[in-house]
C-alpha cells in the first residue's frame, strides 16, 4: 500500500534549504573540503598539457604576438579535457571542445566589437554558461569544465574592438586548439591501448579491494569492470589493436568470475590471483601477453556511440535544471559585483558557475569552498608576479609551471588547483593587456561575491531528492 510521506519523512522546502545552507558552514564541512583525493597515472597529462601551453606560448613569441598569445594558450588547454577517454572518442570530444572555444571566443569579440555594456554582457555569458555547461554534462566530457569557455569569452570582450580584432583571435584560438589536440593525440601512435590498459588496471585494484570493503566494494568493482569493457570496445577499432583487446576482455572475464566467486562463497582465491595482473598492465606498454584462465574474447561489443547518448543526455532534466540554476546565481553574482564598483564582475559571474558544476548540493558547497581558498592563496602568488613585471619569456615560464601544476593538483585537491590557476590566469591576462597587483586581490572579492551567491542558489534551490549533505 502506498502512503503519502509525513512532514517529518519529506522534509519542507524551506527546512531543506536551511539545513543546506547550515551545512555550507560547518566546521565539517570545511575539513572535508581539503581532504587529498588518491590520484594514479596523473603526470602523463598534465605534461601534455603544459607541453602544448609552451608550444603556443613560444610560437606567439617568436612571431611577435604575445598580446594573442594567451588566448592561444587558452586554445591549447583543450587538451585537458577528456583525461583517460580512449583515443578514438578522445579524438572526436577534444574536436567538440576545441570548436566550442574557437566560437566562444568569436562570441565575446563580438561583444567586445559591438560596444555591449558591462551589464547586458553579464546577461548574456550567463545564458551562454548555461548552454557551456549542457554541452559539457551532456557529452560526459571530463576536464576543467564550461568555465573555460566563459572564461575565454570574457577575456576576448575585454580585448576585441574592432574585425580586425575578432578574426585575430579566432586565428590564435583555432591555432591553439590544434596544437592541444596534436599534443593529447600524441600517445595514441605508441600506446594505443593506453587507457584501455589503464582502466582494466583499476578495474582489478578494486577487485583486490573486495576482501576489505563490503557490498559497495562489490558494486565498485562491478562498475569499473563495466566501464573497462566500454573502454576496450571503443579503443580496439583498428586491427592493430584488436588482439590486444580481446586479450584484456578476457582479464575482465576473469575478474567478474573472481567478484561472483567472491560474493556468493566469500571465496577469495581468485581475487588474489587476479590482482597480479594490475602492475603489469600499468606499464607504458604498447601491449603485453598477460597470463589468464580465460580464452581471449573472439568478438569485441560495438563502442558506444557518445554523439548519440550526448545529444539524449543533454536535454536531461538534471543538467537542464542545473543549467538554470547556473544561469540565474552567474548573472546574480556579476550584477552585484558591478553594483559594488569590483572592475571585473564577470569573474564573479565565473566564480558562482565553478562552484555549481557539482553534481549535487555537498559537492557544490565544497568546490566553493575550494576556489575560494585557493583563490586566496593564488592571488598572493600572483600578486608577487605581477609586482615583479615579468617579461614575456619569464611570464611563459610561469604560465607553463603554474598550468603543469594544476593539471598535477585537479586529481588531488580543487583547492590546490585553485592556487596555481588563479595566478595562471592573471599572468595570460597580463600577456594582452596592463594588469596591477590590485587585480589580484580584486580576484578573491569576485570570487567571493560568486561563490556565497552561488552556494545560496544551490540551497534554496536543492532538490528534496538530495540528501548527501545530511550524510554521516
Amino acid at each position: 500500500m502506498t502512503t503519502t510521506p509525513t512532514l517529518s519523512a519529506t522534509p519542507s522546502r524551506l527546512r531543506h534549504s536551511s539545513g543546506a545552507i547550515a551545512h555550507s558552514v560547518s566546521a565539517q564541512t570545511w575539513r572535508a573540503a581539503f581532504r587529498l583525493g588518491s590520484a594514479d597515472a596523473g603526470i602523463a597529462p598534465a605534461i601534455r598539457v603544459g607541453l602544448a601551453t609552451a608550444v603556443v606560448l613560444i610560437l606567439g613569441g617568436v612571431l611577435g604576438h604575445e598580446e594573442l598569445a594567451g588566448f592561444a594558450a587558452l586554445g591549447a588547454l583543450s587538451a585537458a579535457f577528456g583525461r583517460y577517454e580512449p583515443y578514438p572518442r578522445l579524438a572526436g570530444k577534444l574536436a567538440m571542445v576545441g570548436a566550442a572555444l574557437i566560437v566562444f571566443i568569436a562570441f565575446g569579440a563580438a561583444m567586445g566589437v559591438l560596444g555591449v555594456p558591462v551589464w547586458a554582457q553579464i546577461g548574456v555569458l550567463s545564458l551562454a554558461a548555461g548552454a557551456a555547461y549542457c554541452f559539457i554534462s551532456g557529452f560526459r566530457i571530463t576536464g576543467p569544465g564550461p568555465v573555460i569557455l566563459v572564461f575565454a569569452a570574457t577575456g576576448a570582450a575585454g580585448f576585441a574592438t574592432s574585425v580586425s580584432d575578432l578574426v585575430r583571435l579566432v586565428i590564435a584560438g583555432t591555432v591553439g586548439v590544434l596544437i592541444g589536440w596534436a599534443a593529447a593525440m600524441l600517445p595514441a601512435l605508441a600506446l594505443p591501448m593506453g587507457p584501455a590498459r589503464l582502466a582494466v588496471a583499476r578495474a582489478l585494484a578494486n577487485v583486490g579491494r573486495l576482501e576489505a570493503g563490503g557490498d559497495s566494494a562489490v558494486t565498485a568493482a562491478q562498475a569499473s569492470i563495466a566501464h573497462a569493457r566500454t573502454v576496450i570496445a571503443s579503443s580496439s577499432r583498428i586491427k592493430s589493436t584488436m588482439g590486444h583487446g580481446r586479450e584484456l576482455m578476457a582479464v575482465l572475464g576473469e575478474a567478474d568470475a573472481a567478484v561472483r566467486l567472491w560474493s556468493e562463497q566469500g571465496d577469495p582465491s581468485l581475487i588474489r590471483d587476479i590482482a597480479l595482473h594490475e602492475g603489469e598492465l600499468r606499464k607504458m606498454k604498447r601491449s603485453s601477453m598477460i597470463e589468464h584462465s580465460l580464452e581471449p574474447a573472439s568478438e569485441l561489443p560495438a563502442p558506444e556511440n557518445y554523439v548519440v547518448t550526448g545529444l539524449r543526455h543533454l536535454y536531461s532534466r538534471a543538467v537542464v535544471m542545473n543549467a538554470v540554476r547556473i544561469v540565474v546565481a552567474s548573472a546574480l553574482a556579476g550584477w552585484v559585483a558591478a553594483a559594488a564598483g569590483l572592475e571585473h564582475p564577470l569573474w564573479a559571474s565565473m566564480g558562482a558557475m565553478a562552484a555549481m558544476q557539482g553534481l549535487n548540493y555537498k559537492q557544490t558547497v565544497q568546490r566553493g569552498i575550494q576556489r575560494l581558498v585557493g583563490n586566496v592563496g593564488g592571488a598572493v602568488i600572483a600578486a608577487a608576479l605581477i609586482a615583479l613585471t615579468l617579461g614575456y619569456w619569464q611570464a611563459v615560464v610561469a604560465v607553463v609551471i603554474l598550468q603543469t601544476a594544476a593539471e598535477l593538483f585537479v586529481v588531488k585537491n580543487y583547492a590546490l588547483t585553485s592556487v596555481a590557476v588563479t595566478p595562471m590566469a592573471l599572468v595570460l591576462i597580463g600577456l594582452s593587456a596592463p594588469i596591477e597587483t590590485s587585480a589580484a586581490l580584486a580576484r578573491v572579492a569576485d570570487t567571493l561575491i560568486g561563490v556565497v551567491i552561488g552556494v545560496v542558489v544551490a540551497a534554496v534551490t536543492i532538490s528534496r531528492a538530495d540528501r548527501n549533505h545530511v550524510l554521516r
